[in-house]
């Protein structure tokens, strides 16, 4: 076991050596593949973060510009229910000239005619609140933390698995040649 964990390290001209089989020759390039594949995984981390935030700093752009802030009342009254601190409920405003009626998220436990804040769009369609810088920020991390943590995982796993079917084949190998050598050497006949 320790010379043939000697010859995976061995100089590139040990590599050639006869004694040595094909499946030695496969896991040492696909250890040096997946190490390669694993530390590249902290560039990646970096390019997919970036890209991400340059993504949602887009978003981010384009929401605050096409959503405003709308002071509307209440229609009717919202009840207030323990642990619930939002809930949909029908809100009147007048925007351009124009009333407008609709459905928005607003704070439970209200008065009918009690102003809330809403955001619509240019359309004066009611929308989300515009995502902030610091959630754009967020979304970036998490998808560099989950890149940077799951490229050495999978790279991990592929390294089991190939070293699970060389051994696989290893073993097979080996039987086989057992089944040959083992009556010569133990003079048996086979059964």
């Amino acid at each position: 076991m320790a010379r043939r964990r000697a010859a995976l390290h061995a100089h590139p001209q040990q590599r050639k050596n006869p004694l040595r089989r094909s499946s030695d020759r496969l896991q040492w390039w696909a250890a040096r593949t997946l190490l390669a594949v694993a530390i590249g995984g902290v560039p990646a981390a970096v390019a997919v973060g970036l890209a991400v935030h340059h993504d949602q700093a887009r978003v981010v752009r384009e929401e605050s510009t096409d959503r405003h802030p709308v002071t509307a009342q209440l229609v009717a009254d919202v009840p207030a229910a323990v642990g619930i601190t939002t809930t949909r409920a029908a809100v009147a405003w007048n925007s351009d000239g124009a009333d407008h009626l609709a459905s928005a998220v607003v704070p439970s436990g209200q008065r009918a005619g009690t102003p809330v804040q809403i955001w619509v769009d240019d359309r004066s369609r009611v929308v989300p609140q515009p995502a902030g810088t610091g959630e754009a920020i967020a979304v970036a991390a998490t998808a560099a933390l989950l890149t940077v943590t799951a490229v050495p995982l999978l790279s991990m796993l592929t390294w089991k698995g190939t070293l699970h079917l060389l051994n696989r084949r290893r073993y097979a190998g080996w039987d086989a040649e057992w089944q040959q050598i083992e009556p010569q050497w133990t003079r048996r006949q086979p059964s």
